[in-house]
Order: structure tokens, then C-alpha cells, then sequence
């Protein structure tokens, strides 16, 4: 004998299933045999038919013969497979005993094991290969890039360029002389991280975009990733270091984490013919998957964590689809759901976001349903609300748990060959979930409440890799916003008539019609609802977007619908505070109108450029 048998029952559906799984792992290192063949009476006598009906036997070249538990432990560490279980088996207390008792409870039960099997793992036993679904993850993220460069394209001359609301070039400007004053060289591009240390022109921003939009192309095309993505994720970040809060939601970070990960993903995904990745890739994805477990739960534990008795009662839902930012018209229909559905609703919610993710581990059929229902709550999510392309990253993620099975046939091969890059790429991978694993666990514990053990050791590396913005902390609406107040923006030439700016897609005329506007974000618009929550502090982007309005600012107009002094600019401007209402059903078919408001009083007071004489009251 010169490797090891494994004995087996070869009538035993349950049995034959996990036998063709391990002959992928141990290939030729191991021989198989049905202990109904004849072999095993001719090559070894010793073992009886009884015997061998209980249990699988491993006979080992030396003589050894492990039965239970322990063969298939000690099988799988000694041809190739994993080895945490058979050291466990021999070193860990209790674990033997335990593991045989669990063995012997299956092997008891084999038909009842074999249904469950069934509904978790199908009849494919081939270990999981996941080529389509990195080849579909790259290009849906190519998509999310085109549409944030292209979205953040449109509107970054009223934002950020020169005559805009927060021009980057007085950023910069800042940062120049602070780093002069400082005298830092180098370190300044890991103090801010952009290509804007280059320029702050409107031509050269607007090219960062132009190009983001072009290589995102390339991405979808599959053209390029290895060169791609990480050209990508640099030039996302230039843009979010100088827009500052423009680009400071959540699916910003979001983007540049999932698309910093992605470039380790990328050097196997591109090759169409590999049906399986190992190595680097293996970990890439694992890591893809620890960002969507540590978004998911995040989202639902800040939600406990925060004490809100909106949440904590199950009536958050109740104000949810009336005050967040921007509605769709179906979230003023859910808006009119009882409330027992209402309070229904948030348990389910609760469930996905605290209880699904810990099925991704899980088998093929479990991770299977665990995409889908994860990916239907992002469906019902941007069914009722515009969050920008946040919807579409997230259900990108949840791809990454449907394998090769659920794709193509599962009779095609699988071509096993390591395809995880040379060992240098693999190392810096190894060394990228080193430095970024215990951060992200570190903000990920951090947003709940819980303190992580040893986090004075973690703090200094979080510090160091915080500017790139790509290691983050997770969680929307921890405290639910039950008053929808908005800032109506006025201007005046009198100071007694007041004409009102329309914006393109936050409420304002009641009887408009909310918009459909994801995946496109206005960024202005999302803004405006930020800043009703908080009181008017002169000095903000919200003081230095009324004194464009004052001077007239073609590139910030272009920002709203329309100009209400399309002469000349306005000599005042104030912001006055209105609290909003969905109307009721019978209202809303009565009159048309999908809003109530009611004015609350003044936001800003009256603004004016210097040398303007105030108006009198």
C-alpha cells in the first residue's frame, strides 16, 4: 500500500456526496473504496462488512486503521485538505469525544442528513467556484464608477470648481501654505491624499471625472482591470479629499473601500477560461465579504445601539419614507401602509440586516438565499428612496456569495490550477488584510459600543491608513428623523417681495411629484436636508451657497431648475424653514398635491453682499 484507502458505503447517497467533495481536495493522495467492492475483502481482510457499515475507516500505508471522526480528519490533514480539524481532534480537550458523538448522530440518521445536504448544497459536490460571479462584480462596479464619475461630473463646476460653493482651489491653497509653514514635503500627499496637489483647475477636476467615466467603460468591457481599478479608486479619492462633504456619504466611502479591495480581485477575474481562484483572489473576495458582513450588521446594530425609541419601538418605518432625503412616489404610498405593517416591516428589516449575514459562510443554497434576501431589501429600499448608487454597490457585493453552480451546468469541468497571481502579489494581498482587518474590526466594534481588546494597538495603524478613506465604519438612520423640515432658499431686491430658487429634486412645491432620480445623486439637494437638521451658522457651505446666489453664479444656478432673477442677482437672500407632511390619501386625490407644509420660521437671516444696505423690516 503506498497512500492511504478510504472506506466508505458506497449505496449511501449522504456518503457518496461528501466523498466525490473531498477526491476534489485530496486528488490521487488518497485512494477511495466502497467497502461493497471486492477490493476491500481482497486488499484489506481485516476490516468486516459490519464494521465498515457504521462508519468510514481510514487504513493508512503504515497499517493504522481510524474510523469515524477521526478518519476523516485525519484524511483530509494528511492528502492535502484542511488540518485545523484533525488538530483539534488530537490536542484540543473534549473535541474528540464531541466530534464522534456529532459523527455518530449523522451516521444514525443518514437519511434524514442526506434531504438537509440536499437543501443546502444541491447535487453539485464540487467545492464552490465563484469565476462568473467576480467576472459580473467587476463590471457592475465598472457601472457604479461610470455613474459616480458621470453624476459627480455634472455637477463639480457648482460644487467645487472655481466659482462654486466649496472651491477646491481655496482648499488647496490652504493645504499649500499649512504644508509650507510646516515644512512638509513628502508626507503632504499622505496628509491629503489627491491629485489636486497638481491643479484645482475646473479643466483638470472635470478631466479627473472624464477620465473615471472612460476607464469605467474599460472596466465594463472587461479591458485592463489589474491597470484599471487601482486608477480608479485613485482618482475617486482625489475628488472626495477636496469636495469634502459633497463626497462624504456613506456609499462614497463605500466605493473606495470595495473598489481598493477589488484591485486584488481583479488579476484572476479577467481571465475568462480560470474556474476557480485560490490564494490571492480567495482572500480578496473573503475580504469583499467581510465588508458587506461589517455593512450589513453595522447598519442594524447602530440601530439598537443608538437607543432611538423609534427603532426600538418598531415605529421608525412609520416616519421613514416621509423624512429621508429625497422619496420616490412609491415611498408616499408606503407612507400610507398601516402601522402594524409599518412595525412588521422594521422586524423584517431587522432580521435581514442582523440575521442574514451570518448565513454567507454558510452552503452554496444558504449563501444562495442569503443574496437574495439581502439583495431584496436593497430592491425595497431604492423601490421607495434615492440613495444614489448605494443600492446597486451593495447588491454588487451580495454576487460575490452566488458560486459558478447557480451560473452555468454543474456537469461542466472545473479547472482547479492556482491562479492567485506570483507570490509576490499574493504576499502584499496577506499583508493589505493584515493592516486592514484589525481597522476595520477596530471602527466596525467602535460603532456599536463594543470595545475591541488590544485597540491601543490598532489605533496608531487606523490613524495612518484613515486619510485614504477607505477603511470604514457602517450604518444609516441610527437615530430616525421623525420631522421633515425643509429650508426654502428666497432672494429679494426690496427686501418685502421674495421669489423662491427651486431645487431640481428635494420638495418644494407641494404639489410636485417626488422624483425619480437614483443612481444619480444631487448632491446639492442631499445637502439642503442635512443642513435643515442642524441650526444656520454663517460661514458654512449653506452661507457660501447663498452668497453665490447673491453674486449671481452661473455655475451654481446651473445646479437648480431655474433662476428666478434670470436679470440680475438678487440683492437678499434668506432661507426660511418649513416642516413638510406627505398628504393623506384622500387629500392627495382631492387636490393633487403630494405635500402640506406649514412655516416654521426663519432659517439664515437676511444675506447681502458688503455694501448692500440691509432691507428695513
Amino acid at each position: 500500500m503506498t497512500k492511504p484507502i478510504l472506506v466508505f458505503d458506497g449505496e449511501c447517497g449522504f456518503c457518496r456526496f461528501w466523498i466525490d467533495r473531498w477526491r476534489c481536495r485530496t486528488a490521487d493522495r488518497l485512494e477511495y473504496l466502497p467497502f461493497q467492492s471486492e477490493d476491500v475483502a481482497r486488499r484489506l481482510p481485516n476490516l468486516s462488512r459490519d464494521r465498515c457499515k457504521r462508519a468510514v475507516h481510514l487504513v493508512e500505508p503504515d497499517g493504522a486503521v481510524r474510523e469515524g471522526a477521526a478518519a476523516v480528519f485525519r484524511a483530509l490533514a494528511a492528502c492535502g485538505g484542511s488540518r485545523a480539524g484533525w488538530f483539534l481532534y488530537e490536542h484540543a480537550p473534549a473535541f474528540a469525544p464531541l466530534s464522534e458523538r456529532a459523527y455518530r448522530l449523522i451516521a444514525d440518521h443518514r437519511p434524514l442528513a442526506d434531504r438537509v445536504r440536499k437543501w443546502c448544497w444541491g447535487q453539485v459536490s464540487q467545492p464552490s467556484t465563484y469565476r462568473t460571479s467576480s467576472w459580473l462584480f467587476l463590471r457592475l462596479l465598472g457601472l457604479i464608477y461610470l455613474i459616480a464619475f458621470w453624476s459627480l461630473g455634472t455637477q463639480l463646476p457648482g460644487l467645487i470648481g472655481h466659482d462654486g460653493i466649496e472651491p477646491a482651489r481655496l482648499y488647496m491653497d490652504a493645504a499649500r501654505s499649512f504644508v509650507a509653514s510646516e515644512h512638509i514635503g513628502v508626507d503632504r500627499f499622505h496628509l491629503l491624499p489627491t491629485l489636486a496637489w497638481i491643479s484645482t483647475s475646473d479643466a483638470f477636476l472635470r478631466g479627473l471625472c472624464a477620465a473615471g467615466v472612460a476607464l469605467a467603460a474599460l472596466l465594463v468591457a472587461g479591458f485592463g482591470s489589474v491597470g484599471v481599478l487601482p486608477v480608479l479608486w485613485l482618482l475617486y479619492l482625489s475628488l472626495s479629499v477636496v469636495a469634502r462633504e459633497f463626497l462624504g456619504f456613506q456609499w462614497d466611502a463605500l466605493l473606495l473601500e470595495t473598489g481598493l479591495i477589488a484591485v486584488f480581485l481583479a488579476p484572476v477575474a479577467i481571465r475568462e477560461r480560470v474556474r476557480d481562484h485560490d490564494g490571492m483572489p480567495r482572500l480578496a473576495r473573503w475580504l469583499l465579504l467581510w465588508l458587506l458582513f461589517r455593512l450589513m450588521i453595522g447598519s442594524g446594530a447602530v440601530k439598537l445601539a443608538s437607543g432611538d425609541p423609534t427603532w426600538n419601538g418598531l415605529t421608525a418605518l412609520t416616519f421613514h419614507y416621509e423624512t429621508q432625503p429625497i422619496p420616490t412616489p412609491p415611498a408616499w404610498w408606503a407612507h400610507q401602509l398601516p402601522v402594524w405593517f409599518q412595525k412588521l416591516s422594521t422586524i423584517v428589516v431587522f432580521i435581514i440586516e442582523l440575521g442574514v449575514p451570518w448565513l454567507m459562510p454558510g452552503p452554496r443554497r444558504v449563501r444562495a438565499l442569503a443574496a437574495f434576501l439581502l439583495i431584496a431589501l436593497q430592491a425595497l429600499i431604492a423601490l421607495t428612496g434615492n440613495y444614489a448608487f448605494f443600492n446597486l454597490l451593495t447588491a454588487s457585493l451580495c454576487v460575490l456569495l452566488l458560486d459558478d453552480a447557480l451560473f452555468e451546468s454543474p456537469g461542466l469541468p472545473r479547472d482547479r490550477r492556482d491562479t492567485g497571481g506570483t507570490p509576490v502579489r499574493r504576499w502584499i494581498t496577506v499583508a493589505f488584510a493584515i493592516v486592514t482587518v484589525p481597522v476595520s474590526l477596530l471602527l466596525f466594534t467602535g460603532s456599536i459600543g463594543i470595545p475591541l481588546p488590544a485597540a491601543t494597538l490598532v489605533i496608531p495603524v487606523a490613524e495612518l491608513v484613515q486619510p485614504f478613506r477607505s477603511v470604514n465604519s457602517y450604518g444609516l438612520f441610527a437615530v430616525m428623523t421623525t420631522t421633515r423640515d425643509e429650508i426654502v432658499v428666497e432672494g429679494s431686491n426690496d427686501g418685502s417681495e421674495w421669489k423662491a430658487y427651486e431645487f431640481r429634486y428635494k420638495p418644494g412645491d407641494v404639489n410636485r411629484r417626488p422624483p425619480w432620480v437614483a443612481p444619480h445623486q444631487p448632491r446639492l439637494d442631499w445637502q439642503m436636508w442635512f443642513a435643515a437638521l442642524q441650526p444656520f451658522e454663517g460661514g458654512g457651505w449653506f452661507h457660501r451657497f447663498c452668497l453665490r446666489l447673491l453674486e449671481g453664479s452661473p455655475d451654481v444656478l446651473r445646479l437648480l431648475p431655474g433662476n428666478p432673477f434670470p436679470d440680475r442677482p438678487p440683492q437678499y437672500v434668506r432661507g426660511t424653514l418649513y416642516r413638510y407632511h406627505f398628504t393623506d390619501t384622500a387629500t392627495g386625490r382631492r387636490t393633487g398635491a403630494w405635500w402640506t407644509r406649514e412655516r416654521v420660521g426663519e432659517y439664515a437671516p437676511v444675506l447681502f453682499l458688503d455694501g448692500t444696505a440691509p432691507p428695513r423690516n
